[in-house]
């Protein structure tokens, strides 16, 4: 919700909750669903299962569009699983309907410490 509000008042958000226009659900609760005319947000992504990530994809119906978003630096998930978003770039190339964009510290617009302390981690892990 903090990203969103910064866009939309609380009242607002209430408002297109309220109106049917918007929902915020977990992923848990996206199983059995067909979302038609949709477009569907997955924020985090870097930490949901290979299955998760499947189940997600496929919910998507006639006239829909996931955004999916992640930072792979940032997975939390045991060591011996593998990311679902990683797993989905890997077999998801290729697909024409499917674009996969990648982000540099340049892009960061939270602040400017936060690109020096990324640009940092990144040489630290070279």
């Amino acid at each position: 919700y903090d990203a969103m509000e910064l866009l939309i008042s609380p009242a607002n958000i209430r408002k297109l909750e309220d109106g049917g226009n918007i929902e915020i659900a977990p992923l848990a609760y996206m199983r059995g669903r067909s979302l038609q005319g949709a477009t569907v947000i997955l924020d985090e992504a870097q930490n949901t299962t290979v299955e998760q990530m499947h189940m997600f994809l496929t919910r998507l119906g006639e006239d829909s569009k996931a955004i999916v978003t992640g930072d792979i630096s940032q997975i939390d998930l045991p060591k011996s699983k593998m990311s679902g978003l990683v797993h989905a770039e890997k077999i998801l190339q290729g697909i024409d309907e499917l674009a996969f964009v990648h982000f540099t510290s340049g892009d960061v617009v939270r602040s400017k410490i936060v690109q020096a302390i990324i640009d940092a981690y990144q040489r630290g892990d070279a």
